[in-house]
């Protein structure tokens, strides 16, 4: 049997559906989802095992018309990625009409290709077919066809799990033999602070304002066992985190009356923090205001950016 590895980056306008997606093709958590546009800001890779593949999935932030420098420099991210892998899936939610925005993201595809020959192939993906009827899924499906010339197309429900198998062997069969990149039950490779951070984030994106998603940074400043002097105790992890917004009504948004909110953050996080490290965690958050960081190059990279 002929065995495949390589990568697949997922792109989409933002909230199309891609971080679901690589969940449910890796089986397991590992990007951060939220009903908020623009909550990726890695190129997260998943790994999905099989015994005819090995497929690594690299979920990107989304590409759109950038305001802030902080979304030039998450383009320039996307754009880097798609140079770099063998197949891409183009994520369109079926509960959306094709639009600008998916039209500006099918011409950058277009563009990758060199003059007068075949580029990396596209696969386009329908997302969130679980929210429409068929005959909206059937007529999404014309559209997304007359929109650009792809390798294939496919409908999925990553929520539904429906066909969601079946796209994982229409990128494989895109792939080139080769063999196994990373260790068998290895689910990705982003390090542990990225994800702890990634997990804070999505804790405190739960529930608020539209204008605090593309406020909200996170940095890991440290993760450390706990001294205990209880030999016998089980071991504890301190894990200390850094919430950075734009102003100071953001502040107040995050940490909430009587910093009721933070503790909410805190105890989303921590589940997810502890089934991660496998360890007792100990989550010690703390705001701060970095004042318009999104457009200041220094700050931006000072938080990871």
């Amino acid at each position: 049997m002929t065995f495949r590895s390589g990568f697949a980056c997922l792109v989409g306008r933002p909230n199309a559906g891609k971080s679901t997606l690589t969940n449910a093709l890796v089986g397991q958590k590992v990007a951060i989802t939220s009903g908020r546009p623009q909550t990726t800001r890695h190129t997260v890779r998943g790994i999905v095992h099989r015994d005819d593949a090995q497929l690594v999935l690299v979920d990107t932030p989304g590409l759109h018309r950038p305001r802030t420098l902080l979304g030039e420099r998450l383009n320039t991210l996307v754009k880097d990625t798609l140079s770099e892998v063998d197949v891409i899936g183009f994520c369109l939610p079926a509960d959306q009409k094709v639009g600008p925005g998916d039209r500006f993201i099918a011409e950058q595809l277009a563009a990758l290709a060199p003059e007068g020959k075949r580029g990396t192939p596209v696969v386009a993906v329908v997302t969130k077919t679980d929210l429409v009827p068929r005959a909206r899924v059937a007529e999404h499906l014309l559209a997304v066809q007359r929109l650009g010339d792809w390798a294939d197309i496919v409908p999925v429900s990553a929520t539904g799990g429906y066909q969601v198998g079946v796209l994982a062997d229409v990128l494989v069969s895109h792939l080139p033999e080769g063999p196994a990149l990373y260790p068998e039950g290895e689910l990705t490779d982003e390090p542990e602070q990225v994800m702890v951070a990634e997990l804070v984030r999505e804790a405190a994106l739960e529930g608020v304002r539209d204008e605090l998603p593309h406020s909200l940074a996170v940095v890991v400043d440290e993760i450390v066992p706990r001294e205990q002097s209880d030999p016998d105790a089980p071991p504890m992890l301190d894990v200390r985190v850094h919430l950075f917004v734009e102003r100071d009504s953001q502040k107040a948004i995050v940490i909430g009356k009587g910093g009721a909110r933070l503790r909410d953050v805190g105890s989303q996080a921590r589940r997810g923090i502890e089934a991660l490290l496998g360890s007792r965690v100990y989550l010690d958050l703390h705001v701060k205001v970095a004042k318009d960081w999104q457009r200041d190059p220094k700050q931006l990279g000072r938080l990871g950016f």
